[in-house]
């Protein structure tokens, strides 16, 4: 069974080399490794080169990439990787062995961890390992080719929120979604709170947008499984003190942003959801 990683990039110099050179030391052998690239100005394009068997120009935000590398994948099964993600080598062959076992299946899941620099690093790897197996948080990366032509793709007038949307669609239509149990490895670098609010003010806009369409879904945003965390929370005091500033700081960033968007008649008034108070993504 051939698969087929996309990987959109957009001056990932930082952490490319280790995401592509996972994807080469995975057990499973016929994988093809997919880069769509956005006008990267450090050294992207020359990992790339090095390390993908296709490398693609296109822009401008991560659902086109990701589309345009699912329109040159020849797999079977198309797998959607970020950039600063680092597989574990039996993620692909876990993959293949669900897929092929249980031809019910149209779409995996694949957990995550994180990892990083610092204190507020060590907060988000809590975060992450809180959302393991809550259905309002974990999205299917892994796709059937065919069950990915049928939900529709990657929606482009989304550029923040259009995994929840994916995921939606693909629930929607009826697919059956498993989960593997081997890991990815989100590479966090190292977080401020200023780049934080700066990109969740960012995401702000198409995070409106989505609400406007869907508002019944706020769940992905509100998150309430976590609830049923509390006792992991109350074990790391210190963490998740920190994990509450972190947190604050992203919940006024993307109100800022979703505010702005409505402000400037970027989301439609008539399917503006109800206001974004409790926000905790």
């Amino acid at each position: 069974m051939k698969i087929s990683v996309i990987v959109p990039t957009r001056n990932s110099g930082r952490t490319l080399a280790a995401c592509l050179g996972s994807l080469r030391r995975q057990t499973h052998e016929d994988v093809e490794i997919i880069v769509v690239d956005n006008a990267s100005t450090d050294d992207t394009p020359p990992i790339a080169l090095q390390l993908a068997h296709i490398i693609v120009d296109r822009g401008p935000e991560r659902s086109a990439q990701r589309n345009r590398g699912a329109w040159l994948a020849s797999g079977e099964i198309v797998v959607f990787i970020d950039s600063d993600m680092v597989l574990e080598p039996t993620v692909l062959a876990d993959l293949a062995a669900t897929f092929e076992a249980r031809p019910e299946v149209g779409a995996v899941i694949i957990p995550q961890r994180s990892f990083g620099v610092g204190f507020l690093a060590s907060c988000r790897v809590l975060e992450k390992s809180l959302h393991v197996g809550l259905d309002d948080v974990e999205a299917p990366r892994a796709f059937r080719t065919e069950v990915f032509d049928l939900v529709g793709r990657w929606d482009e007038t989304l550029s923040a929120a259009e995994d929840w949307d994916l995921a939606d669609r693909t629930r929607a239509a009826g697919v059956e979604i498993a989960r593997v149990s081997s890991w990815i490895w989100h590479d966090e670098g190292k977080i401020s709170l200023r780049d934080q609010f700066a990109k969740k003010r960012y995401d702000g806009r198409w995070v409106a947008e989505y609400l406007s369409r869907k508002p019944e879904t706020r769940q992905h945003v509100s998150r309430p499984g976590l609830r049923s965390q509390l006792p992991a929370l109350l074990a790391s005091p210190v963490r998740t003190g920190g994990l509450v500033i972190l947190k604050s700081v992203e919940t006024a960033g993307l109100v800022a942003g979703m505010s702005k968007a409505q402000r400037a008649g970027l989301v439609s008034p008539r399917r503006v959801s109800r206001g974004p108070a409790g926000l905790c993504v």
